[in-house]
């Protein structure tokens, strides 16, 4: 397609019937936001570990600086109090020998500590950012291998939140919270352990953090979660009224709705506001009241330290180190706390990857597959049955046979099977019973790429990937010469509008953008197909959105161009396929008739009828 071509997420085409990224500790306002809950979170947390066992030795490496950071992190308020217990009150003197070599050491922990964090962060982040590229990769890859079922099922915008949003979250959430919770653990039990073998009535005391940060985190999530979930329910309607209003902008202009819209973007903002403030306000509360219950337990350790330091002897080098732990003792227990739901939503975004990775893929091509070379374009239907439901039939024992360059009109009525006939013969679908041949070969027996070579599509919901015109005509032919487009492009009777562009062919387009008509960007879907020069056509309502005397045009230019190509059209505009071979008839899962359009004029039958109703009586012409 050339460098400069890019895809971006468009409405994908169908040929068929009809988070929060980022992570964090754990702490603050992300706990109290509504949390999805996986269905099964040990399975999940499985599939995580097997992925992060690919970079195995980097992860235990990683674990390993966590261990070593917390044990230094234990450790520093150990010798903060020891260098306290240099300085001899009695007899007013200081043993600065060990004073300086203590000093050293816990400036030499200090620096250690940051080295450790830093290149530990560092690892981290590699790997979790290694691990958001594998699985992106992975899920893209198998978005490929997806049949077309698939995508009219599923809402592509939930395609793309799982590709983004829930990738994000399994990275920066389970990455780097999994070592923040390791961390927060072992300072803990660290903390505990030291403090223990220093004092017990004093580690008490500091355990007093315990049930009141509980408490306090009870207290405020039962407030807060409502309210951050209304919060989330407003923002989700907010989006949709934004969303709707720019893409139905016209609509909205057209019928005077601006005063509407307005009026309803008000009313949905204004309890975005309320439920947001709410939740912030609430949310806010916690690390001020955490400061409190922190300088409460300080102030309640220095006093019995001073009691027990007076009254008992206890050195004043350890109330000095508890105070140290009580500061660091209630932070962790805060974060281990928020993690819980931090982690439990990336497990729930986790599982809606999985879901799509363990999802069916298209069948493998069957063993010696064979490519299908110079298909000439016979088509073969032999008691072909299908349905989209098991319990609602579309095609009954559908049969008929199309020589090379014979053009064949399938008309109907909207859900009589007409594209279905088209999605079978792509293998988009496949049959559920019957037989569908290519030049006398089973399809099934060929390899997918191979018999997709075969055609050329041009569909009624224009598809346009975001690249130069020049680019998306080509895409159908990577090698193809600029002087070929240009001739694909005339053919098409794009040409002319093209010129015209300021930029011509190297004029930039989308799929979101609204730079060219509906009836521009199918002339371009058109030159594409003729510049793809496949021996079978397939044109479903390919003229629809363009003018009377342009449809004309390119049905002269087409005509010529089906000669040696066999090809179905699929429309209901009579001009279009009055002058095919073969017109049939679909109806109630069935060939109900065929025949060329003289002889089904003839015969008065349901394409009659279909003619009468749409052009009101039968012309003289005819």
């Amino acid at each position: 397609m050339g460098e400069q071509f890019s895809k971006q997420q468009v409405k994908m085409p169908s040929m068929g019937m009809g988070g929060r990224p980022g992570g964090g500790s754990g702490g603050g306002r992300n706990r109290f936001e509504p949390t999805a809950k996986p269905k099964n979170a040990k399975g999940t947390l499985k599939r995580i570990v097997q992925i992060y066992t690919r970079w195995a030795k980097t992860i235990i490496f990683a674990m390993l600086l966590t261990a070593l950071s917390s044990l230094i992190s234990v450790s520093i308020p150990y010798f903060i109090g020891k260098t306290f217990n240099t300085f001899k009150i009695q007899t007013r003197t200081v043993d600065t020998k060990t004073l300086l070599l203590l000093l050293m050491i816990i400036v030499a922990l200090h620096l250690t500590n940051w080295l450790i964090s830093s290149l530990n962060g560092v690892i981290v982040l590699k790997v979790s950012q290694k691990l958001v590229y594998v699985i992106r990769r992975e899920f893209f890859e198998k978005m490929q291998k997806l049949p077309l079922e698939f995508y009219d099922t599923c809402s592509h915008g939930d395609i793309m939140s799982r590709i983004s949003n829930d990738v994000d979250n399994i990275s920066s959430t389970i990455a780097q919270t999994t070592t923040q919770l390791i961390s927060s653990i072992l300072i803990l039990v660290g903390s505990f352990i030291v403090m223990i073998r220093l004092n017990v009535p004093l580690t008490l005391v500091v355990l007093l953090c315990i049930p009141l940060v509980a408490l306090l985190t009870r207290v405020i999530t039962a407030r807060s979660r409502d309210y951050f979930k209304a919060q989330q329910i407003s923002l989700g309607s907010l989006n949709g009224v934004i969303e709707e209003n720019i893409l139905g902008l016209k609509m909205v202009k057209a019928f005077g709705k601006q005063q509407d819209v307005l009026k309803q973007f008000a009313e949905i903002n204004e309890k975005l506001y309320e439920s947001s403030k709410k939740a912030q306000i609430w949310s806010g509360f916690m690390m001020p009241l955490m400061n409190v219950i922190n300088n409460f337990i300080f102030a309640v350790v220095a006093i019995v330290g001073g009691v027990l330091s007076v009254e008992y002897g206890l050195a004043v080098g350890t109330v000095v180190s508890f105070l140290s732990y009580s500061k660091q003792f209630a932070q962790p227990i805060n974060s281990v706390a928020g993690m819980f739901n931090t982690i439990q939503s990336a497990l729930a975004g986790a599982e809606r990857v999985f879901e799509i990775l363990d999802s069916k893929e298209e069948p493998d091509d069957v063993e010696n597959a064979i490519d299908i070379e110079n298909p000439k374009g016979d088509v073969t239907f032999e008691n072909v049955c299908f349905s989209y439901d098991k319990a609602r039939p579309i095609l009954k024992n559908v049969s008929f046979n199309v020589k090379a360059g014979e053009v064949v009109a399938l008309v109907g009525e909207t859900g009589a099977g007409k594209t279905t006939i088209v999605n079978l013969l792509t293998r988009f679908y496949d049959a559920d019973s019957g037989r569908i041949l290519i030049d006398n070969q089973l399809i099934t027996n060929l390899k997918r790429e191979s018999l997709r070579k075969c055609f050329s599509v041009v569909l009624q919901d224009t598809c346009l990937f975001t690249g130069t015109i020049m680019d998306n005509i080509r895409y159908s032919q990577n090698d193809a010469t600029d002087e070929q487009v240009i001739e694909a492009a005339k053919i098409a009777h794009a040409h002319d509008f093209i010129s015209k562009l300021p930029k011509g062919y190297h004029t930039m387009v989308s799929g979101a953008a609204d730079n060219l008509s509906q009836g521009q960007r199918q002339l371009i879907a058109i030159a594409r197909a003729v510049l793809c020069d496949s021996p079978i056509l397939i044109l479903d309502e390919a003229t629809s959105s363009v003018d009377t005397k342009t449809e004309k045009d390119i049905q002269n230019a087409l005509l010529k161009l089906m000669k040696n190509r066999t090809s179905f059209l699929i429309a209901h505009r009579l001009s279009t396929i009055r002058d095919a071979n073969y017109i049939m008839v679909i109806g109630d899962g069935k060939i109900l008739e065929i025949g060329n359009h003289k002889s089904l004029i003839e015969k008065k039958g349901q394409y009659y009828n279909m003619v009468i109703s749409q052009m009101g009586k039968l012309p003289e012409v005819m």
